[in-house]
């Protein structure tokens, strides 16, 4: 294991720690972001290279940053169900989904993973923003009974093509029963976690949410560490290379509470179910934009020039907007040079009319203005076979 030295930050109290702060940082921590107002690990000096890891051995993240709210009470389902835009009736007790939640003009608060734990117990694992807050203040009005808290719960993610061999080594051969998207609560030397097939890489994955995380979450982590390093483990930070390839959208960047469903293509699908009975936030909104089509596109674009490097995000919105006949027309949102496609890729928010296919753009980069065409999206595996494919074919060590 290389470790780079330690990284010079200031440890705020307004800031908090994952429960996997200490842990992760004994890897070596090269950059640190803050994301639901929480220390994260950004990467560990070399995020090309743990994009390589990711895709060919098996890597362990501290992604205890995603804040657990934890739905329960006798009417938890219907609560739930006026918060996401998915029919929850269509959701098994242990199965997840990725859904969206809405304000009432159809923007998007957050688009977290939901674990459907027991009958009237669910999780909604949080993408970056104050869903506690948006959930307790809904509950106010509601008329439901509910309660509403954050669980003492983390995650850590075991992503990559051997990440099952791991996972069957920590838990047994159970593991190759949990489909995807779907969850199993396990037992481990006494530390009680729940495993999901999930993660944020395109890659077949898994998270572990740990109960109980303030007294077991490192011990948790040392016992992932310990049974991952025969088959070649690696610490990584988010692998946004991999997101940005796959078509994962990154919230606070690609999406915010300006944003709607539809505009980011992924309303007129099963994320948003205008169908069903019942009623959620946004749902009249959201009818109303898609009777009239939404105004803009996320697109997904090809940038020429000079290579982009690993990540630049909607923090850098002005370094990136993309131009047509010299006027600005709209933004690049996320982008990255792509080391297997080699080219940099991205997305980019612009006028539904310059989203079409095959539309030539100018994006200034901030150093010169390059050409970028509009291209499909997800660059790599759209069907998402990948994450979804047979966890016990035997990957090589190498």
């Amino acid at each position: 294991m290389t470790v780079n030295p330690t990284p010079r930050i200031l440890l705020y109290p307004r800031i908090r720690k994952s429960p996997f702060f200490y842990a992760s940082r004994r890897h070596g921590v090269a950059m640190y972001s803050v994301y639901n107002h929480t220390y994260h690990p950004r990467h560990y000096g070399d995020p090309v290279a743990e994009y390589w890891a990711l895709l060919e051995g098996v890597t362990l993240w501290d992604v205890g940053v995603e804040r657990q709210v934890e739905i329960t009470g006798p009417d938890a389902f219907d609560f739930t169900n006026l918060l996401i835009t998915r029919d929850l009736s269509k959701c098994a007790v242990g199965q997840c989904k990725y859904t969206f939640l809405t304000d009432q003009h159809g923007g998007i608060i957050n688009d977290p993973v939901l674990l459907r734990l027991e009958e009237n117990r669910f999780w909604l694992s949080l993408a970056d923003s104050d869903v506690l807050l948006w959930a307790r203040g809904v509950a106010a009005f509601a008329g439901m009974d509910v309660e509403i808290r954050e669980a003492d719960a983390g995650p850590v993610q075991v992503q990559g093509p051997r990440s099952f061999a791991v996972l069957r080594d920590l838990f047994g051969d159970a593991v190759a029963e949990i489909p995807y998207y779907y969850l199993r609560d396990f037992t481990i030397e006494g530390i009680e976690v729940t495993v999901s097939r999930t993660g944020y890489t395109g890659e077949i994955g898994y998270e572990i949410y740990v109960h109980n995380a303030s007294r077991d979450a490192e011990r948790l982590w040392d016992l992932v560490w310990e049974a991952g390093r025969p088959h070649g483990m690696q610490v990584i930070g988010p692998c946004h290379i991999r997101r940005i390839e796959g078509g994962m959208l990154a919230h606070g960047a690609d999406t915010d509470i300006d944003t709607n469903p539809f505009e980011v293509g992924m309303g007129y699908d099963w994320m948003v179910d205008l169908e069903q009975e019942a009623d959620f936030l946004g749902k009249q909104a959201l009818r109303r934009i898609k009777d009239e089509g939404p105004w803009r596109m996320l697109a997904g674009i090809e940038i020429g020039g000079p290579q982009l490097g690993t990540f630049n995000d909607g923090s850098m919105i002005d370094m990136f907007p993309v131009l047509q006949d010299g006027l600005r027309v709209g933004h690049v949102t996320s982008a990255c040079f792509s080391p297997r496609l080699e080219k940099n890729i991205g997305y980019a928010m612009v006028p539904t009319e310059l989203a079409r296919l095959g539309t030539t753009l100018t994006v200034d980069t901030g150093e010169q203005q390059v050409e970028a065409v509009v291209v499909p999206k997800p660059f790599i595996d759209p069907a998402k076979e990948q994450p979804k494919s047979d966890v016990t074919a035997p990957v090589p060590l190498g």
